[in-house]
């Protein structure tokens, strides 16, 4: 009955999830910034509503064919419901609108102001389809505007999607085949995991009646959801067939798995959500909403994995094997001894390692792309690569002024304008409405590099003689950088606290949480590191498939930051559950440590794998973000899974020694009052006693059996 509920659940929730597709913005502040509040006074105080824009290239303007299409088509637009204005260099000469070399030309149509949304999204559609049978005329016709961008956004956030699932699903599939032996047991955790999709969607789509969501937030959910699913039916399927191997029955396989794996993963819930709810001290409403998606998308996670997985295994019987005795020696048991032969060696060199890798960060520029972040045959793209090239200083990215005077009053102010440090260009004012014109200042330099965001600074910090509000993607970006420069700390300070926190309940250890955190942070660095260097300096173009735009998404590092300290500290609070299992039931440390390396290789080697794998999957879309996104986070679990895990780990707890479990009296005796790492009554014991196929004494805490 779980089972069938599941199923017609996933075809309702997928049917209500792909309609967010249609509710994207790209929006990226609030209204408290300046740069966004001037944004929405454009719209405001402008005459006109939105703008669709086409260029026409590669024939004569000259030409009569292209003159006589140009004014069929400008006559039939004007006669268009809700187009309030057609701009075109015939009928009004406007040589702005002719190319320098006469081989370009462009059109703009404004629809009216005010219009409701259907009434819009069909005039685009009929203006769209209108400019683009001016290919008849042998040009190229490339559109733009702010609402067909939107849609393109949302549109490649949705091929994204299916791209990264169509490569995640079937290789994670090969894998747990591998891992489980048995095609059965392999595709349990793709259920699940195709279930939590469903319910990430589903969840995107409420979230986008209440609040903006940008086109990117479909695909990190849906990558952050999948992964953690997978990890968590892993674990839960793993630990039954240690049950079934162990002489229990199905059943009774089923409930054990549900009173150790079962609460392990409330517990890895928490840890996740503990990372991402940092997302919510930013005064963003992109981050705000990411952070909630998130959160939903965890929760519908261990949802899917706790009522979907045990009713599957349930139907599934004799299906899904016994798991083998996991031998003492192995790989990772020699990893440990010889790095416990030269401890301090081995922790200068791994933080070495890692701490080189992060220096590119200390070099990284933010972006934030728009119609960049889109492949290059993308329609508005090509549009706005098309005009920088047969335009040259009408696209590049001005910084906006609004000023609350007409024209001719702020013409001075433009003009004085000119001669400052940092700018190359100033436009004389455009009439906006009665009482409004806009300036529009060129920087030096990249539109949204360092020049630009000083020269940003500069213009905000004089008084003209009348109101005015500088906006413009530089002026978005600075404001931005300033939100996340007040918040971060406070960010940083939330996730330090509750992951010590949460260490300590599971260790009643006072340094080995504050280790923890040590090695994740060195982790992190490492893949911010390769971020910029892949990313940035281009390095990995020819390999990923994209034009390096000379800085890294602007969210990026924050998502990464919040996400991957989420999940690497699953691997870490796993390994340290084991080995604290071992040392609490008299094993020496530096044997505990072996043998905890050992035991848990096999199901945090598989893990890290399956997460690699997923975030490698959605690094191969065309958004830019999710890129950087996918490789951030697949080198943050690739880094924890191997050099953290198996070096830093059995070095610091080497040097360490019995000092690993040290904490003041009153705070051991408190965290032995509140039994944090006792299991189900009688657990530790039947499995201290035996030799079960896991080999893993004492495995029934509730905070021991993580990913």
């Amino acid at each position: 009955m779980v089972a069938l509920t599941w199923l017609v659940a996933t075809v309702v929730l997928f049917t209500i999830g792909y309609r967010v597709f249609d509710r994207f913005t790209t929006e990226y502040g609030g209204e408290h910034m300046e740069s966004v509040a001037g944004a929405a006074l454009i719209e405001e105080v402008r005459a006109h509503g939105s703008r669709v824009s086409a260029v026409l290239a590669g024939r004569p303007v000259t030409d009569p064919a292209v003159e006589r299409s140009v004014h069929r088509a400008a006559e039939d637009l004007r006669r268009t419901p809700h187009v309030a204005q057609v701009s075109e260099p015939y009928g009004a000469r406007d040589r702005s609108l002719i190319a320098p070399d006469g081989h370009a030309l462009l059109i703009h149509v404004d629809l009216a102001k005010g219009l409701p949304e259907e009434d819009e999204r069909a005039t685009t559609d009929a203006v769209a389809e209108r400019l683009g049978e001016l290919g008849g005329t042998g040009a190229a016709v490339h559109l733009g505007g702010a609402e067909l961008e939107r849609r393109a956004l949302a549109e490649q956030s949705r091929r994204d999607i299916e791209h990264g699932e169509a490569v995640a699903l079937p290789l994670t599939l090969l894998v747990m085949v591998f891992v489980f032996g048995g095609l059965f047991a392999a595709g349990l955790p793709i259920l699940a995991a195709v279930g939590s999709i469903a319910g990430g969607l589903a969840a995107l789509y409420g979230f986008s009646l209440v609040m903006d969501l940008d086109p990117d937030s479909a695909s990190v959910t849906t990558v952050v959801g999948l992964g953690i699913c997978i990890d968590y039916a892993l674990l839960l399927v793993n630990r039954y067939r240690e049950e079934r191997g162990a002489g229990l029955a199905a059943e009774d396989a089923v409930g054990r798995m549900m009173a150790t794996a079962g609460r392990t993963l409330a517990w890895s819930a928490v840890t996740v959500c503990a990372a991402v709810a940092s997302l919510f001290v930013f005064d963003l409403p992109v981050y705000r909403a990411l952070g909630a998606a998130a959160l939903s998308v965890v929760l519908i996670a261990l949802i899917a994995s706790l009522t979907l997985i045990p009713a599957l295994l349930g139907l599934a019987g004799r299906r899904v094997t016994p798991r083998a005795t996991v031998a003492e020696d192995g790989l990772f048991a020699r990893l440990a001894r010889a790095t416990r032969r030269r401890p301090v060696f081995t922790l200068v060199a791994v933080a070495a390692v890692l701490s080189l890798a992060a220096l590119p960060f200390l070099d990284a520029e933010p972006r934030l792309s728009q119609v960049g972040a889109l492949p290059s045959e993308a329609g508005p793209r090509r549009y706005e690569e098309t005009v920088a090239q047969r335009f040259p200083g009408q696209t590049q990215d001005p910084i906006l002024i609004v000023a609350g005077a007409p024209a001719p009053e702020a013409a001075p102010y433009a003009a004085s304008m000119a001669s400052k440090p940092g700018v190359m260009r100033v436009n004389p004012p455009k009439p906006l409405s009665t009482g409004w014109s806009l300036i529009e200042v060129h920087a030096t330099g990249e539109p949204q590099g360092s020049a630009a965001r000083e020269l940003v600074r500069t213009l905000r910090a004089e008084s003209p003689g009348f109101p005015n509000q500088v906006t413009g993607s530089a002026a978005i970006l600075d404001d931005h950088m300033n939100e996340i420069r007040r918040a971060l700390p406070w960010a940083a300070a939330w996730i330090v606290v509750a992951m010590f926190l949460l260490l300590f309940a599971m260790t009643g250890s006072l340094l080995v949480p504050a280790k923890a955190l040590l090695m994740n942070t060195l982790s992190l660095g490492a893949s911010f590191g390769v971020l910029v260097w892949v990313f940035q300096d281009g390095h990995g173009e020819s390999l990923l498939g994209f034009a390096s735009p000379g800085g890294i998404e602007v969210w990026v590092p924050l998502l990464v930051f919040t996400f991957a300290f989420g999940l690497s500290m699953d691997y870490e609070v796993f390994l340290l559950a084991r080995i604290k299992e071992l040392h609490d039931g008299g094993v020496p440390n530096d044997l505990a440590v072996e043998r905890g390396l050992q035991r848990t290789a096999r199901i945090i080697t598989s893990a890290a794998l399956l997460m690699i794998i997923v975030f490698g999957g959605f690094a191969t879309g065309q958004l830019l973000g999710t890129k950087e996104l996918g490789v951030a986070l697949a080198v943050a679990v690739a880094v924890d899974a191997t050099l953290v895990r198996c070096f830093l780990v059995p070095a610091t707890m080497t040097l360490l020694g019995e000092w690993n479990w040290w904490a003041p009296g009153p705070l051991r005796r408190a965290h032995a009052r509140l039994r944090f790492s006792e299991g189900p009554p009688g657990a530790a014991s039947d499995e201290r006693t035996s030799t079960k196929d896991s080999g893993v004494p004492g495995e029934s805490p509730p905070h021991h059996e993580r990913i």
